[in-house]
Protein backbone atom coordinates (compact mmCIF):
# COMPACT_ATOMS: atom_id res chain seq x y z
CA UNK A 1 0.00 0.00 0.00
CA UNK A 2 1.35 3.22 -0.99
CA UNK A 3 2.02 6.26 1.44
CA UNK A 4 1.28 9.56 1.49
CA UNK A 5 2.19 12.42 3.99
CA UNK A 6 1.50 15.81 2.17
CA UNK A 7 0.32 18.86 3.83
CA UNK A 8 -1.48 22.03 2.08
CA UNK A 9 -2.45 25.14 4.40
CA UNK A 10 -3.34 28.98 3.67
CA UNK A 11 -2.97 30.85 6.57
CA UNK A 12 -2.08 34.27 8.58
CA UNK A 13 1.05 34.39 10.45
CA UNK A 14 0.29 34.48 14.11
CA UNK A 15 3.55 35.94 15.29
CA UNK A 16 6.92 37.15 13.55
CA UNK A 17 9.29 34.61 13.22
CA UNK A 18 12.30 34.45 15.09
CA UNK A 19 15.50 32.88 12.87
CA UNK A 20 17.78 30.72 15.28
CA UNK A 21 21.09 28.28 13.81
CA UNK A 22 22.19 24.57 15.01
CA UNK A 23 25.89 24.26 15.89
CA UNK A 24 26.34 23.22 12.27
CA UNK A 25 25.29 26.71 11.08
CA UNK A 26 21.44 25.53 9.48
CA UNK A 27 19.19 28.03 9.92
CA UNK A 28 15.51 27.13 11.61
CA UNK A 29 12.28 28.62 12.50
CA UNK A 30 9.28 28.13 13.47
CA UNK A 31 6.18 29.82 12.33
CA UNK A 32 2.38 29.17 13.61
CA UNK A 33 -0.79 29.65 10.66
CA UNK A 34 -4.07 30.28 12.14
CA UNK A 35 -6.13 28.42 9.47
CA UNK A 36 -10.02 29.70 9.36
CA UNK A 37 -12.94 27.67 8.47
CA UNK A 38 -16.24 28.42 8.24
CA UNK A 39 -19.10 26.63 8.07
CA UNK A 40 -23.20 26.99 8.35
CA UNK A 41 -24.91 25.63 11.74
CA UNK A 42 -27.88 23.72 11.40
CA UNK A 43 -29.92 26.29 11.79
CA UNK A 44 -28.07 28.27 9.48
CA UNK A 45 -25.73 30.46 11.52
CA UNK A 46 -22.00 30.83 9.72
CA UNK A 47 -19.66 30.17 12.49
CA UNK A 48 -16.06 30.66 11.96
CA UNK A 49 -13.27 28.67 13.79
CA UNK A 50 -9.57 28.67 13.79
CA UNK A 51 -6.75 25.77 13.86
CA UNK A 52 -3.38 27.02 14.72
CA UNK A 53 -0.67 24.90 13.40
CA UNK A 54 2.90 25.17 14.13
CA UNK A 55 5.51 24.95 11.27
CA UNK A 56 9.34 24.68 10.85
CA UNK A 57 11.30 25.63 8.32
CA UNK A 58 14.58 24.83 7.37
CA UNK A 59 17.80 26.32 5.52
CA UNK A 60 17.24 29.27 2.78
CA UNK A 61 13.21 29.27 3.29
CA UNK A 62 13.72 29.51 7.11
CA UNK A 63 16.08 32.81 6.67
CA UNK A 64 13.60 34.14 3.72
CA UNK A 65 10.72 33.69 6.42
CA UNK A 66 12.57 35.27 8.76
CA UNK A 67 12.90 38.38 6.70
CA UNK A 68 9.77 38.81 5.45
CA UNK A 69 7.22 37.00 6.84
CA UNK A 70 5.47 39.21 9.63
CA UNK A 71 2.30 38.84 11.60
CA UNK A 72 -0.56 38.77 10.19
CA UNK A 73 0.35 37.81 6.65
CA UNK A 74 -1.14 35.20 4.74
CA UNK A 75 1.28 32.40 3.26
CA UNK A 76 0.68 29.32 1.89
CA UNK A 77 2.63 26.53 3.42
CA UNK A 78 3.06 22.59 1.76
CA UNK A 79 4.69 20.25 3.99
CA UNK A 80 4.55 16.71 5.79
CA UNK A 81 3.57 16.39 8.58
CA UNK A 82 5.80 14.93 11.99
CA UNK A 83 4.98 13.75 15.24
CA UNK A 84 7.61 14.81 18.24
CA UNK A 85 7.95 13.26 21.19
CA UNK A 86 9.66 14.06 24.72
CA UNK A 87 9.40 13.51 28.06
CA UNK A 88 7.59 16.56 30.56
CA UNK A 89 11.06 17.03 33.10
CA UNK A 90 8.25 18.32 35.44
CA UNK A 91 5.88 15.49 35.49
CA UNK A 92 8.14 12.53 33.50
CA UNK A 93 5.07 12.20 31.29
CA UNK A 94 5.64 11.18 27.58
CA UNK A 95 3.73 13.96 25.56
CA UNK A 96 3.56 14.35 21.92
CA UNK A 97 2.68 17.45 19.22
CA UNK A 98 1.58 16.99 15.52
CA UNK A 99 4.01 19.65 13.63
CA UNK A 100 4.52 20.40 9.88
CA UNK A 101 7.81 20.24 8.46
CA UNK A 102 7.58 23.27 5.57
CA UNK A 103 8.90 21.67 2.50
CA UNK A 104 7.51 25.16 0.15
CA UNK A 105 5.67 28.79 1.27
CA UNK A 106 4.23 31.10 -1.02
CA UNK A 107 3.37 34.75 0.11
CA UNK A 108 -0.36 35.41 -0.57
CA UNK A 109 -1.97 38.61 -1.05
CA UNK A 110 -0.51 42.01 -2.93
CA UNK A 111 2.06 44.46 -2.83
CA UNK A 112 -1.18 46.80 -2.70
CA UNK A 113 -2.82 45.39 0.54
CA UNK A 114 -0.32 46.80 2.69
CA UNK A 115 1.58 44.06 4.72
CA UNK A 116 4.16 43.49 2.61
CA UNK A 117 7.42 45.49 3.22
CA UNK A 118 8.76 47.01 0.67
CA UNK A 119 10.99 44.78 -1.24
CA UNK A 120 9.76 42.10 -0.23
CA UNK A 121 9.02 38.80 -2.47
CA UNK A 122 5.07 38.43 -3.13
CA UNK A 123 2.30 36.90 -5.49
CA UNK A 124 -1.33 36.30 -6.05
CA UNK A 125 -1.10 33.15 -7.39
CA UNK A 126 0.81 29.82 -6.41
CA UNK A 127 4.40 29.45 -8.11
CA UNK A 128 4.17 28.87 -11.51
CA UNK A 129 5.01 25.94 -13.18
CA UNK A 130 8.92 25.18 -13.77
CA UNK A 131 9.82 28.06 -10.99
CA UNK A 132 10.12 28.16 -7.56
CA UNK A 133 12.20 30.93 -6.32
CA UNK A 134 14.89 28.95 -4.01
CA UNK A 135 15.34 24.93 -4.41
CA UNK A 136 16.82 23.18 -1.27
CA UNK A 137 18.91 19.99 -2.27
CA UNK A 138 18.43 18.10 1.23
CA UNK A 139 20.76 15.12 1.64
CA UNK A 140 23.91 17.49 0.79
CA UNK A 141 22.64 20.50 2.32
CA UNK A 142 24.43 22.74 -0.57
CA UNK A 143 23.83 26.42 -1.12
CA UNK A 144 19.82 26.97 -2.65
CA UNK A 145 20.04 27.44 -6.29
CA UNK A 146 17.57 30.15 -7.59
CA UNK A 147 15.51 29.05 -10.54
CA UNK A 148 13.01 31.68 -10.63
CA UNK A 149 9.25 32.85 -9.42
CA UNK A 150 8.44 34.14 -6.11
CA UNK A 151 7.78 31.13 -3.68
CA UNK A 152 10.64 29.51 -1.82
CA UNK A 153 10.47 25.67 -2.47
CA UNK A 154 12.47 22.27 -1.91
CA UNK A 155 13.59 19.65 -4.38
CA UNK A 156 9.66 18.75 -5.19
CA UNK A 157 8.48 19.58 -8.55
CA UNK A 158 5.87 22.14 -9.76
CA UNK A 159 2.90 20.61 -11.23
CA UNK A 160 2.41 20.47 -14.91
CA UNK A 161 -0.25 22.91 -15.71
CA UNK A 162 -1.07 26.44 -13.32
CA UNK A 163 -3.57 26.21 -10.86
CA UNK A 164 -7.09 27.60 -12.40
CA UNK A 165 -7.99 31.02 -11.72
CA UNK A 166 -11.25 31.08 -9.03
CA UNK A 167 -10.67 35.08 -9.32
CA UNK A 168 -11.81 36.75 -6.20
CA UNK A 169 -15.33 35.63 -4.97
CA UNK A 170 -16.45 37.29 -1.35
CA UNK A 171 -16.87 34.19 1.46
CA UNK A 172 -20.73 34.94 0.91
CA UNK A 173 -20.50 33.26 -2.94
CA UNK A 174 -18.92 30.36 -1.92
CA UNK A 175 -21.96 27.62 -1.28
CA UNK A 176 -19.88 25.56 1.71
Amino acid sequence: MANLNKVMLIGNLTRDPEVRYTPKGTAVTDIALAVNRIYSTDEGERREEATFVDVTLWGRQAEIAGQYMRKGRPVFVEGRLQMDTWEDKQTGQKRSRLKVIGEAFQFLGGKDDGSSPAGSPSTQEFAPPGGGGYRTERPSGGRPQPSGGSGYRSEEPHPASPPPDFGHEEEDDIPF
